[in-house]
């Protein structure tokens, strides 16, 4: 069962790379990385109910993951408003320079 459940974080935490690193729209690139950071909590819980001391480690770090990630959700958002009211777009490309 374990090996399933690490395919399906691989395959998840891929995806995520290949928008993170390809797309050029900043809430997809937002997006991809919550992808990267769930399936880094599919491997936490993955590895706590399967390894070779099963405990609730892997369980209580997650619950720690998805609070930095809501926290970075937020705050990433509130970044990308803020440019967007600044600069009219939020295409990635395009935000190279802090000042105007």
């Amino acid at each position: 069962m374990l090996p399933s459940y690490l395919t399906m974080a691989a395959i998840l935490f891929c995806i995520g790379l290949y928008g993170a690193l390809v797309k050029r729209n900043a809430v997809v690139v937002l997006l991809s990385v919550e992808l990267m950071l769930n399936a880094v909590n599919l491997n936490l819980v993955a590895f706590s109910k399967y390894g070779v001391v099963p405990s609730l480690t892997g369980q209580i770090f997650s619950l720690f993951t998805i609070t930095v990630a809501a926290a970075e959700a937020a705050i990433g958002v509130a970044i990308l408003i803020a440019l967007f009211r600044l600069r009219g777009t939020v295409n990635v490309d395009e935000f190279d320079k802090m000042r105007r």
